[in-house]
């Protein structure tokens, strides 16, 4: 795996702290793109002592890279917090609404509350102070432990769908849209873990094949 070519640091954690924040979450998002499986969200709270971690963002690391910074994050995080948004509260709420209901839960799961936020250019509704760049995950620490939760997360859940749902792949692909899931589609029909609203889902729900 090559080494990741952006070093997340601690800027923008930077700029809470100037102002009196200490308690600085990063939040991040896995999954959304998905056409089956939850959107999962993870909140984190690392120490502010500024001082340097092997965090990247997840979509930089190797499947076992990913988990050993995964452990390390939640070893040494003030708190964390990983919440799901099913298929379900997807089709109701759409992703972006979705996602944001997640993240709301996530937070409120923080023990020690956070007085601050950074997000990977989430933007939702929040009394806290929150600085929301792009590409947060790969350029902030407390948005790359997130990124690494959630990525994780969402992938045992996944291969958990996998046996729950077989035939489809889920623990390869994850629930996008590859190949073998459009295939898998159009053999077995529509799960109760797929997002109904997605076109390409929708598409087979409106036709004539067969739903499970």
């Amino acid at each position: 795996m090559p080494v990741p070519s952006t070093t997340p640091d601690w800027a923008f954690e930077r700029q809470h702290w100037r102002r009196g924040y200490f308690r600085v979450a990063g939040v991040d998002e896995a999954g959304r793109g998905a056409w089956a499986g939850p959107v999962t969200v993870a909140a984190v709270i690392l120490p502010g002592t500024a001082q340097d971690y092997p965090f990247h963002d997840s979509k930089q690391l190797s499947a076992a890279q990913r988990e050993e910074y995964a452990a390390e994050v939640r070893r040494v995080a003030v708190a964390w917090a990983v919440e799901h948004a099913w298929p379900g509260e997807i089709d109701r709420l759409n992703i972006l609404g979705a996602t944001h209901a997640a993240a709301a839960r996530a937070l409120a799961r923080l023990d020690p509350a956070p007085q601050a936020l950074v997000t990977d250019y989430l933007k939702f509704r929040t009394d806290l102070p929150i600085l929301a760049p792009p590409k947060a995950d790969a350029l902030s620490y407390s948005v790359a432990a997130a990124s690494l939760l959630a990525k994780t997360e969402r992938d045992r859940v996944m291969t958990e769908l996998d046996a729950q749902f077989p035939g489809y792949g889920f623990a390869s692909h994850k629930g996008y849209g590859a190949p073998q899931h459009r295939a898998a589609l159009h053999e077995l029909g529509v799960s109760e873990q797929h997002r109904r609203s997605y076109a390409p889902i929708r598409a087979l729900v409106e036709g004539p094949e067969r739903l499970l």
